[in-house]
């Protein structure tokens, strides 16, 4: 049988873990999270409902991981509104054994390093032994797993959702999972039926329980004998070697004998067990869980555990720039690194929508998902006309976004405040906004702070992807240049058109440089040149006419002029 084989002989109807795409659903939400609390709540839980999450602290925890903290965010705060106690957990699996090394690693700064830049020896000696037992490679931790939790956490923090971090080797440690790992032990022909519908190699002499050699500290699967009488249970073990993908990881051959507390149950008993021990109610999880792990969890929660699984929802997983994340191929972004570009908020808004569509998260198109965070606000507060579904759904999940709803709050485009990253002048980045009607003269001066700090962030994504704003306009005084009568008079007659405009178009501007260079007989290449010899004392620089239409038109008029 395969490794998503579905057993055939289950007396329990399978739950699909498509719980957003399921047609017996009756409610209809403007949120898809109001329709998942919908369905814990049809289960009458005890409280504190749980809401759980998890991952194996094996390396950068990236902006992907953060999927399952924001998506179970949403759902414990729709619970919370209806009166519910709420606990969110997130489980750190860092009894794990690392099976590989990775190539790329992170400080807790977020800053990503090559594996060669820190001690790799130490991590290759450490193959097959549990992340927390691992040696921490930048000495800032207890361990390599607490390294990594704490990143975890931190990016928990920064977009203000509070997890409560829970590590499997404390779990172990200090016996909350003696019971439970007893139970799998005392049923493990059980446990071995069910197993063997998922796995191939479940064979008779397969024991749901990996001990940790004594002699190695490597995890070995191999457990020669159970003694489960007594108050203290115990295996015997021979460590031997551990398939870890396309290597071999060597066992020690050492024989010995772990209490429950020094080893692990394998993923497929650990993550149900997880759900019975901690009460869980509701797990979002990627679709690699889907059709693999998920089957197997919720056919061994109930005819190995004896308990109901916990509602579950498949997610769809995010690419960034277009491509999968992946640390070894270095295409990952941190959420301390998302957060410099843009602000919190909308980077909650991109975990509100749909969870069921896949989407790109791209860091080149950046100011798309802030113009959508912005046009959902300016919604909100009926600021501009929006249709029917658009208006529900900005009425229920804005809040959800911010600390606190404030009409008086002031955005500037994105892309505008990218042109204001231009200078470092912070007094006249706001004259500017200021004079461009961005800021009203009214404006309390936390709006103008909360304002001008978008600028900052849109030089950050400037500079970050090398796009058009990545210049320095030249603003305090105009550049050394040497222009031809011709190139004068045409860049006098491109002022006069902007002035004429208030409103002008980028790609009609674009148009019209290109039209004025040729009724002058100016070569255009040599025209776009003299533009970017003003305004960046330049040879070359962005696209002219959507730049130009983006700066404030009063300084475009007199450069052009050549008056300031």
């Amino acid at each position: 049988m395969t490794d998503d084989t579905m057993p055939s002989d289950g007396t329990e109807t399978a739950i699909s873990p498509y719980t957003l795409q399921r047609d017996d659903i009756e409610s209809q939400h403007a949120f898809w999270a109001d329709t998942v609390a919908d369905c814990i709540e049809s289960r009458d839980p005890d409280e504190p409902i749980v809401v759980k999450g998890g991952i194996s602290p094996s390396g950068v925890p990236h902006l992907g991981n953060v999927n399952e903290i924001m998506r179970g965010y949403f759902v414990a705060e729709a619970l919370r509104e209806r009166g519910y106690e709420v606990r969110q957990v997130f489980t750190a699996d860092d009894r794990d054994p690392l099976r590989g090394l990775p190539r790329t690693l992170c400080d807790l700064e977020g800053n990503l390093v090559d594996l060669g830049e820190v001690d790799a020896g130490a991590l290759g000696r450490n193959l097959g032994a549990p992340y927390t037992d691992i040696p921490d490679p930048f000495g800032c931790c207890d361990s390599y797993g607490d390294h990594f939790s704490k990143i975890i956490v931190d990016s928990a923090d920064a977009v203000d959702v509070p997890i409560d971090l829970i590590s499997n080797t404390e779990l172990y440690e200090n016996g909350e999972l003696e019971d439970v790992t007893r139970f799998v032990l005392e049923h493990r022909d059980r446990a071995r039926e069910v197993l063997s519908e998922y796995q191939d190699k479940v064979d008779e002499d397969y024991v749901p329980f990996n001990p940790l050699c004594k002699e190695c500290g490597k995890i070995t699967e191999t457990v020669t004998s159970v003694d489960l009488e007594g108050d203290e249970p115990t295996v015997d073990y021979e460590c031997t070697d551990m398939d870890a993908g396309d290597q071999t990881i060597d066992g020690c051959g050492h024989e010995g004998t772990a209490t429950l507390r020094e080893g692990k149950m394998p993923w497929r008993f650990e993550w149900p067990a997880q759900w019975r021990e901690l009460g869980v109610d509701f797990e979002p999880f990627g679709k690699d869980h889907a059709e693999g792990s998920w089957p197997s969890g919720e056919d061994v929660s109930r005819n190995v555990f004896e308990t109901e699984p916990p509602v579950p929802m498949v997610y769809e997983w995010f690419t960034l720039d277009g491509e999968p994340f992946s640390s070894s191929a270095g295409n990952v972004i941190l959420v301390s690194d998302v957060l410099e570009l843009l602000e919190p908020e909308v980077l909650r808004y991109f975990f509100a929508k749909d969870p069921s569509r896949a989407r790109d998260f791209s860091i080149e198109r950046l100011d798309q998902l802030v113009d959508e965070f912005d046009r959902l606000e300016r919604i909100y507060f009926d600021e501009i006309e929006a249709d029917e579904d658009e208006e529900a759904f900005a009425e229920r999940v804005y809040p959800l976004l911010v600390d606190e709803p404030r009409k008086e709050r002031i955005r500037l485009p994105y892309t505008f405040a990218a042109v204001l990253g231009m200078t470092d002048d912070p007094d006249l980045r706001e004259e500017i906004a200021r004079r461009e009607g961005h800021i009203p003269e009214d404006a309390p001066e936390w709006a103008v702070e909360g304002a001008l700090a978008r600028v900052g962030r849109a030089r950050n994504w400037a500079r970050r992807t090398a796009n058009e704003f990545d210049y320095e306009l030249k603003r305090t005084e105009i550049p050394a240049h040497d222009f031809d009568e011709a190139t004068e008079t045409a860049l006098e007659e491109l002022a006069d058109f902007v002035a004429a405009d208030e409103d002008v178009d980028s790609e009609e501007l674009q148009g019209e440089i290109y039209e004025t260079a040729k009724r002058h007989d100016v070569d255009v290449s040599e025209f776009f040149a003299a533009g970017y010899r003003l305004f960046f004392d330049e040879d070359q620089g962005p696209k002219l006419g959507p730049f130009l239409a983006k700066v404030d038109r009063e300084f475009v008029v007199a450069r052009l002029r050549r008056e300031r």
